[in-house]
């Protein structure tokens, strides 16, 4: 007999075994493995002339496929014998383990995901492994990032990335793809969410049963870092009943209010309550429910915040009283050997029961036995099997006879019995061997000792007195041991007892299988197999500590790491918040053992399930059987193969091994659990664990995420500094050692906490001339009683009242809190620091029962917070731009600031600043160009594009610094993330994305993400499919004359330019197409440039003036196909057109509308002028082979007018004129780029103020600014040296609101109007009516921006209803405002309203502003103002 694993691991050792028994002649064993490979021999020729037990080992090389059936082949040939058997094996290619570990479970938007890819082989040690590609992919599969070529260099390879701010929220994956082609993932989850403050434990009995009235509810508010909280508890207890329904069993509540119990009250000093709570059992109807649930809820509000968090907690109420678990249990029995079970009896609450009868019936013998438990529930209970007739047997395991219960309102217990069936163990002659089963899980390091028992046919035996047993001990799937038993058998000795003693290592869990058989001298072999849990340890031994285990915030302490000398371990240490959100999520060994590669298999290949074996079907001795009737009466009957079978072995052999009436069955079913009847089943799972709910967190939720290495001595020693959250810190550290391979630790805690700390309640803004309330409250989390004084320290920015006069200082014992206050009068406007101190004091006064005493460490605790003081009023900024070169001569310019008479007092201010590079403003602000929101498709890209022509220019210039290029890189990650958003399936894009298929995709949007996609790809991963889906959606737009044809919404009306939209369409695809960039021979970009052909021709024979932005884009595109005739002829037609004054040129839209007059200031221009101009600037920098002369000249007054439209963070009005602007002033400035000498800039006043600058090669992306300080007032500004450089005046002021005319009608009021309602003080409804009543039959996508009243904030849910209106497809709440998208207004009036909550009480409340503004038209808005209904002093008397 050969013993052949069924699965084959190539590039490592296996084993097989061979049997040679009563051989009487020299042999020759060959072994060969055929698979797809070809025909490999494992050992051959091997000359055996005795009697043999012997393992051999061989290794496989690496298979072209993951997996395949391969046929071994087993030869034994000799004079006179010749054995040939061909069986099925699974050879598999030996795979990595590989284990990703995040440092979360779940992020927020905007986080870094940091991971670990984690490989080892199947000993659990390190593998040095490439992975060709590690990729990210979003809830939408979306591939958001990538890494090629990865190693793991010492089994561990770290990575990480940024979330965007606005992910797609949902379950993500991280992908590793091996050098096989396997793929290993691990998820994690992107939401909005806050880590819990405190966590509510709800504690209650997991189980009880009917003959219980009442059971004990226990609730307790803990915060995380260990003490109690002070607070109230609201309880609410509902029961619901199982029924057995038609679908199965169902939990349904109960009908009528009065079901549920509702419990109130003030928790006690340790944070608890315990209260009873009624079962409902008397109002049941027993006879149709088999149990019932209570569901408990509690919602504890925490004193002096307000702040709620929730848990709950479930009790089962059950008729069952005991229950009997099987421990020790054979499925089959051998007759002649006693058949043993060990069962526990518990109660309903898993709670053993000890001295108590445990009855067993057998009701084929009427054989009755019982026993009593001992301490630990256990009892032991024997069959005497020499009665059992026939092939199986049922038997019943009870505590108590079951009563009886006639009455349907008659309340009695169920006392749980079980069934079970033992089937009978075939063998040819009655003899038989038995391993007893094993209870429980085996610890590493010991030794096992494996009990057998066996049972021998003297008939068959003879003369045989020297009997051996062989033994086998497999681990997944591998022969690991082997072993023999050997003894002398007296004379009539044919029953008996021995033991083994295996030792148990760690490479041996989860599971470790064991093969016990012998070989009768008939041919005959017995055997029977066992499995034994193994204890799931692993091989290197990591310890963790803290010193100390209890610090205070910001304190330095010690992280100490033990494992295996030289080990590579990984740190991670988190807020406890965390693991109270996810705890399944953990890493642990259990874990570990549970991949796929780990766990024990019992693989039987399928050509091997059906094989026949003639000879054993059609014995002699079973001839006369009658096949069916046999084969059904002992198909269950377990023999010597299925033993061997169900080990994961192939038999190759010619002795009895099977029963020869299983031939037939085909369908061999492993059997896993015994059949057991019960009066007693719940198929639901109820949730023990209590679920909390989160509210808020302050600090980073990540502290450490290291690799360190432990020295010789196996030791390392880590100095952290502890970070300022009060809390639990949780730490665990994965370690690998090529020696003793991979270990996890223990997880360590430390505590950061401070004895006593102050936490300040204020409003997030005020305005100036409002007051508030600022409160400081102090815990005291001592044991002993302390003195405490609280200051707020003095500061010119604000006045500040104590509200109780007379004391300073306050006696706070155990778990006490003080709450001091301040009426605070901010006079400054801008960031105010408040900072607050608590500092234990040393006096000789009572304090409780006693003097107080001073801690040793953290008497003191301050806190420094920001109040942002507004100014009341409309904020206000106009921008005095210039472009300056200087030559050999000095240039002097004019600088003007007058402000208007309506101005806010003590508002205004100015900047003056100086750049050496046309876009250095742009470059330091790529993520704020724009003060607008950027909540949708297009506008994203705003934030997106920008890097890429930013990278371009400082690349081309060559200054571009690492710290750019990273920064740059991590905006282009992000806004990459956030346009996925905005994806449709068919691969087009649009404003707010699919939303459930409500909007189409947007043709120009579309191409416009195409395109800037396309060029990204040249510094970050882009997913090519998202280029492709794109590319393809806008082919499938292209008529058949070349043209696109336009689809979806185009929020931006004005960009028709003045002919059909189908011309500016398709020239703003063509720009796309070419930009990417797609040659003109391209079939599409080919069809594209035919459309803008004819449509040039249309155009030339119109009137001038009515085509501009089409031209501009006609003119672009011609100069990115090579046509220079016709970008020369376009850009002539413009030049007709063109608005030059003050040496500079720009383009206007036909028919532009009148610019009011009485402005101080020339207004910014309009969007689309900019994005007109813009292109015919890039016109004029795309002439092949390079820009003449006269071409730069004309592009440096272009240049001019666009850089005087820039806002103060570097973009322009709107997002499209940013884009393209930037896209333009970028080429102008690397076809002007020269390296220059020194600049002298010079700005001085008419007075005495005077500022220089110098700017040169070293500084010239260097933002010098500098305060001006007479507004209003007259400066000029001097330029010498050589070189061009840019200054930018800043002036910002406040005006109060006057009626003016306005492109939108605009109504505020809020619900209710006055002050009469007492909720009014903490709540109200604002109430907006809108209408367009502009120039257009219709305006662009329009933001209705409402801030906040002092005090207030938004109930988010009420904002987020609006997206239900048709009209609004967004709402963001930031800081202090709502924002509201709207697609579009039109005369007809849109009404929107929600509600906001009092967070902080202010004083004196100033009106709040709400502005309309068309986004792309930011010139047409509208202003109002509101009031809170409580906003006077008198109408807050109840302050």
């Amino acid at each position: 007999m050969m013993l052949v694993p069924t699965q084959l691991h190539t590039e490592v050792p296996e084993q097989s075994c061979l049997h040679l028994h009563y051989l009487n002649e020299t042999v020759t064993v060959n072994v060969s493995l055929e698979s797809s490979m070809g025909n490999r021999s494992l050992f051959s020729d091997l000359e055996i002339d005795k009697d043999l037990f012997h393992c051999f080992s061989f290794t496989l090389p690496r298979a072209s496929s993951t997996e395949e059936a391969a046929f071994l082949s087993v030869q034994i040939k000799g004079p006179t014998h010749v054995f040939r058997k061909s069986m099925a094996v699974l050879v598999r290619n030996t795979e990595s383990v590989i284990i990703i570990q995040t440092d979360k479970p779940m992020y927020k938007p905007g986080q870094s995901v940091k991971f670990r890819v984690v490989s080892v082989d199947g000993h659990l040690r390190p593998l040095h492994e490439l992975f060709p590609l590690v990729y990210i992919e979003d809830p939408r599969t979306n591939r958001i990032m990538q890494w090629r070529d990865i190693t793991s260099e010492n089994g561990i390879k770290q990575l990480s990335f940024s979330l965007s701010s606005e992910p797609i929220q949902g379950l993500y994956k991280i992908v590793v793809l091996k050098q096989s082609g396997a793929k290993t993932e691990h998820s994690f989850t992107v939401e909005e969410y806050v880590l819990p403050k405190f966590e509510v434990q709800v504690k209650c009995p997991k189980t009880v049963t009917l003959l219980d009235q009442e059971v004990n509810v226990t609730v307790c508010g803990i915060y995380t870092y260990g003490k109690p909280v002070l607070g109230h508890v609201k309880l609410n207890i509902c029961p619901r009943a199982l029924f057995k329904t038609y679908f199965g069993f169902q939990y349904l509540y109960f009908s009528g209010g009065d079901s549920c119990e509702e419990i109130s009250q003030q928790l006690d000093s340790q944070g608890c309550i315990i209260r009873p709570v009624r079962t409902s059992r008397d109002f049941i109807d027993w006879n149709t429910i088999h149990a019932i649930n209570l569901q408990v809820n509690a919602i504890i509000t925490e004193e002096g915040t307000g702040l709620e968090f929730t848990g709950t907690g479930t009790t089962d109420v059950r008729k069952t009283r005991t229950n009997l678990v099987p421990v020790k249990q054979d499925l089959h029995f051998r007759p002649g050997i006693p058949f043993v079970v060990q069962f526990r009896l518990e109660d309903p609450k898993g709670v053993p029961m000890a001295n108590q009868h445990v009855f067993l019936h057998v009701s084929a013998t009427n054989y009755n036995t019982s026993a009593t438990t001992d301490e630990h529930g256990l009892v032991e209970l024997s069959i005497n099997t020499n009665d059992i007739v026939g092939s199986s047997f049922f038997y019943r395991v009870y505590y108590k006879e079951q009563g009886l219960c006639f009455k349907h309102y008659c309340i009695q217990e169920e006392l749980k019995e079980a069934i079970y069936v033992a089937r009978q163990v075939f063998s040819f002659s009655k003899s038989f061997v038995y391993l007893e089963p094993v209870a429980g899980v085996l610890s590493c390091g010991q030794m096992h000792t494996v009990h057998v028992h066996y049972i021998l046919n003297g008939e068959v035996l003879g003369e045989l007195r020297d009997m051996v047993f062989y033994y086998l001990i497999m681990t997944k799937g591998c022969i690991i041991q082997t072993g023999t038993h050997a003894f002398l058998m007296e004379s009539g000795e044919l029953k008996g007892h021995f033991t083994l003693s295996v030792p148990v290592e760690s490479h041996m869990a989860p599971v470790t299988q064991m093969l016990i058989y012998a070989i009768l001298p008939n041919g005959e072999v017995i055997a029977d197999s066992a499995k034994f849990k193994v204890e799931n340890c692993l091989p290197n031994k990591v310890g963790l500590s803290f010193s100390p285990a209890q610090s205070l915030p910001a304190s330095q302490a010690q992280l100490q790491v033990t494992a295996a000398p030289q080990s590579l371990c990984a740190l991670r240490a988190v807020d406890k918040s965390v693991l109270l959100m996810r705890p399944e999520a953990e890493l642990s060994p259990s874990w570990i053992y549970n991949l796929l590669r780990m766990k024990d298999t019992d693989f039987i290949p399928h050509l091997n399930q059906w094989a026949k074996d003639p000879d054993n079907c059609y014995n002699d001795e079973y001839r006369n059987f009658d096949k069916i009737i046999h084969s059904s009466s002992k198909k269950n009957d377990k023999d010597t193969f299925r033993y061997i079978q169900s080990m994961g072995l192939n038999a190759f052999t010619n002795l009895k091994i099977r029963d020869p009436e299983f031939c037939p069955d085909y369908a061999l079913i492993p059997e896993a659990v015994p059949l057991m009847i019960t009066n007693d089943v719940i198929p639901v799972e109820i949730n023990e664990n209590p679920l909390t709910e989160t509210v808020r967190n302050y600090f980073p939720e990540t502290w450490i995420w290291d690799l360190i290495v432990v020295n010789s001595s196996g030791v390392a020693e880590v100095a952290v500094t502890v970070p300022d959250t009060i809390t639990e810190w949780k730490a665990g550290a994965l370690c690998l050692s090529e020696d003793s391979g991979l270990g996890l630790s223990p997880t360590a805690s430390l505590r950061a906490f401070q004895p006593f700390f102050v936490e300040l309640t204020m409003p997030y803004s005020v305005v100036r001339g409002e007051d508030f309330t600022l409160k400081a409250t102090v815990v005291n989390y001592l044991p002993d009683c302390i003195w405490v004084s609280v200051q707020l320290e003095d500061s010119p920015d604000f006045v500040a009242v104590p509200v109780a006069k007379d004391q300073d200082s306050y006696c706070l014992c155990a778990n006490g809190r003080q709450t001091v206050s301040w009426l605070v009068t901010p006079k400054s406007l801008g960031n105010v620091n408040f900072s607050v101190s608590a500092e234990t004091q040393q006096s000789t006064e009572l304090c409780g029962n006693g003097v107080a005493m001073v801690p040793e460490a953290g008497k003191k605790d301050t806190v420094v917070q920001l109040l942002l003081v507004e100014p009341e009023g409309i904020k206000k900024e106009y921008m005095i731009n210039s472009f300056l070169c200087a030559s050999d001569a000095e240039i002097s310019e004019k600088l003007s600031l007058k402000l208007p008479p309506q101005l806010v007092k003590d508002s205004a201010r100015a900047y003056f600043s100086v750049f050496g590079d046309i876009l250095s403003s742009s470059i330091k602000n790529t993520q704020n160009l724009l003060q607008m929101p950027h909540g949708c498709g297009e506008q994203n890209m705003v934030l997106f594009a920008p890097n890429i022509y930013v990278l371009k220019y400082l690349n081309e210039t060559q200054q571009l610094t690492q710290e750019i290029k990273s920064k740059a890189i991590g905006y282009l990650t992000a806004g990459y993330q956030r346009e996925l958003n905005y994806k449709h399936p068919d691969g087009s894009y649009s404003a707010f994305g699919h939303q459930d298929g409500k909007n189409q995709g947007n043709t120009w949007l579309t191409a416009f993400v195409l395109k800037t996609l396309a060029q990204a790809r040249a510094f970050i991963f882009i997913d090519e499919t998202h280029i492709t889906h794109a590319f393809a959606w806008l082919s499938r737009k292209q008529k058949d004359n070349g043209c696109f044809r336009s689809s979806g919404t185009l929020f931006h009306n004005d960009l028709k330019g003045g002919v059909e939209d189908e011309v500016t369409l398709s020239a703003y695809i063509t720009i796309a197409l070419l930009e990417i960039p797609l040659p003109v021979t391209h079939p599409v970009v080919s069809k594209a440039l035919s459309c803008l052909n004819s449509a040039w021709e249309t155009i030339k024979q119109g009137t001038q003036g009515s085509h501009v932005y089409t031209k501009a884009l006609l003119a672009y595109a011609s100069a990115l196909a090579g046509n220079q005739d016709k970008r020369k002829e376009i850009l002539k037609s413009l030049d007709e057109e063109a608005m030059k004054e003050d040496n500079s040129v720009h383009w206007e839209r036909p028919q532009k509308p009148k610019e009011p007059e009485g402005h101080l200031y020339q207004p910014q221009a309009p969007s689309a002028e900019v994005e007109m101009t813009a292109y015919v600037l890039l016109a004029h920098l795309t002439a092949q082979p390079a820009p003449t002369p006269e071409e730069l000249t004309t592009a440096a007054r272009i240049v001019k007018w666009v850089t005087k439209q820039q806002n103060s963070q570097g973009g322009f009005s709107s997002t499209q004129d940013t884009v393209v602007a930037l896209h333009a002033l970028s080429r102008y400035g690397a076809t002007t780029f020269a390296r220059t000498g020194k600049t002298l800039v010079t700005i001085q006043s008419s007075g005495t103020f005077s500022t220089k600058f110098q700017v040169e090669s070293s500084n010239r992306l260097l933002l010098q600014q500098v305060s001006l300080p007479y507004v209003p007032g007259d400066y000029s500004i001097n330029v010498s040296g050589e070189g061009c450089i840019y200054t930018q005046t800043a002036l910002k002021y406040n005006v109060f609101l006057e009626e003016e005319e306005s492109a939108f009608a605009l109504q505020v009021h809020t619900v209710p109007q006055t002050c009469e309602d007492p909720k009014a003080h903490k709540s109200f409804q604002i109430s907006l009516e809108v209408s367009y009543t502009g120039r257009r039959p219709v305006s662009n996508m329009v933001i209705v921006d409402v801030k906040m009243v002092s005090g207030f904030s938004p109930l988010k849910p009420t904002v987020k209803m609006l997206e239900r209106s048709g009209n609004v497809s967004r709402t963001e709440v930031s800081s202090n405002h709502v924002l509201i998208y709207v697609d579009q207004v039109t005369n007809h009036t849109l009404h929107f309203s929600f509600t906001v909550l009092q967070d902080v009480p202010v004083r004196n409340l100033k009106p709040a502003l709400v502005k309309v503004y068309d986004y792309y038209e930011t010139g047409e808005a509208a202003l109002a103002e509101y009031r809170a209904p409580c906003s006077t002093d008198t109408e807050q008397q109840n302050f």
